[in-house]
Parts: C-alpha cells; structure tokens; sequence
C-alpha cells in the first residue's frame, strides 16, 4: 500500500513539474509551426488546435503554410470530437485559397466531418443537407480531383438516407390516416431520390395512399410508372395488379 502511495505521487509530481504549453510563447512562426506539428504528432489534440489557430492568424495570407495549417487545424479538432469546428476550419481552405492543392483534401474531409454530424436519417437533415453542399462544391470545382469517385459514393449514401427520412415520415403520416401528408412525402422519395432502394417501397405506400382516398386515377398512373421503373417486381405487381392489355402491349 506504502509502495502504491509512493508510485501516485511520483507521477502527480512529474505531471506537475511538466511546463502547460503556450502557444504564444514562440519568438517566431517558423518555431510556432514546428511545435504546432509536434504535438499533433504526440496526439495532444488540445495543444495543436491552440498551436494551429495561432499560426492561421500569424501566418501571412500569402505563406504557403498557411492551408496546411488551417487543415492541420481541423484534424485536430476532429481528433478532439469537436466535427462542426472541424468542418468549417477545413472550409476555409478553399474559401480562401481556392487554388491551393490541398482545396479540394480540405472540401472532402469537411463534407465527411458534416456527415459525421448526422447519426441517423431520422434526425434533423442539416448537417448532411451541408455535407451535400461541400461534395456538391467539390464536384463542381475541382472535377479532376482523384477524390470525385469517394465524393460519388458519399453522394449515393446521403441520398439513400434523405430518401429514407422522407419515406419514414411518410409512413407515420400513412399509418395515422394522413393520406395527404403521406402523400406529400411519398412522392418526394420518388421525385428528389429515384435511384433510392427506399423508392420502390414508397411507390407501393403512395399506392395504398392512393386507394384508401379513393384516387383511382392517381393510383393508376403511380401504377403505370411504377411497372416501368421495376418491371419484373413481386411487390409492385402485387400492389398494382396486373398491368391493362394496352400498357402491357406497349411495353413488350
């Protein structure tokens, strides 16, 4: 028990002897940085972020350390936990150097830190609405990027989960006898997500929405295009029947 007391206050002794670091007490920038990237080396989160904010206001516009900074910036902050600083100090690379090489790293990595934000697709859509918008921007912007193709899969999956949000508000609304809230958002799955896995199921609720208001011509037309966009479907020809002569001719 002595022996344990001892080896306690030896580490709480050596924790104290060790100096806080400031990151205000550097003589120059470049001293600054290299601290800065050594404790983001030793993974002292809180450290570098102090490290790196500094440098983003010391450092010249026209340094070329300055992106690197802001990016190391955000990384630290999102080692740290803190995603929604981490987003936007990633932003501000291609907000202010739009030409710089690390632009579109920083566009992707801030869409992937908004994305992060949104657990669920049953919560509040506004961070994956931004993680959109920053993949979107990277598209638009640096087309060439090597990082388009994880921007593509990001895209997919965010749309995946915006259509499953719509469709799952919908069915609440369907199950309460809603029918036209139900169908309001049925029909934005089908419209803003086509490509969805969610879609067919909202075609086969917006159809049974369709029906119990008695929308016979609505349900008929869902129905046509709902053939066409999954032709040899179980569920779908069960919901809708069999397709009439006509539209079966004209679609052999």
């Amino acid at each position: 028990m002595k022996l344990r007391r001892i080896l306690v206050l030896t580490v709480l002794a050596a924790t104290a002897c060790k100096p806080v670091f400031n990151a205000g007490g550097f003589g120059s920038t470049d001293a600054l940085y290299a601290a800065a990237m050594k404790e983001y080396e030793a993974k002292h989160w809180e450290n570098a972020v102090h490290a790196f904010e500094r440098l983003t206001t010391e450092l010249s516009p026209r340094d070329p350390r300055i992106a690197t900074a802001y990016l190391y910036l955000a990384r630290s902050q999102e080692r740290r936990g803190d995603h929604l600083l981490a987003a936007k100090s990633y932003s501000r690379v291609y907000e202010l150097m739009p030409q710089d090489t690390l632009a579109d790293d920083a566009l992707f990595a801030s869409g992937m830190a908004y994305q992060k934000m949104w657990r669920k697709p049953v919560l509040d859509a506004e961070y994956g609405q931004n993680a959109v918008t920053q993949f979107q921007t990277l598209e638009s912007l640096y087309a060439t990027s090597p990082l388009i193709p994880r921007a593509d899969a990001q895209l997919a999956k965010l749309d995946e989960w915006f259509a499953i949000k719509d469709f799952e508000t919908g069915y609440h609304y369907l199950k309460r006898k809603a029918y036209d809230s139900a169908i309001i958002y049925f029909k934005d799955v089908i419209r803003l997500h086509p490509n969805a896995k969610k879609t067919r199921d909202a075609y086969i609720r917006l159809h049974e929405a369709y029906k119990a208001i008695n929308y016979k011509d609505d349900a008929r037309d869902l129905c046509d295009a709902a053939r066409k966009a999954y032709p040899n479907d179980r569920d779908i020809a069960r919901s809708c029947g069999p397709a009439p002569p006509a539209a079966a001719a004209a679609s052999q």
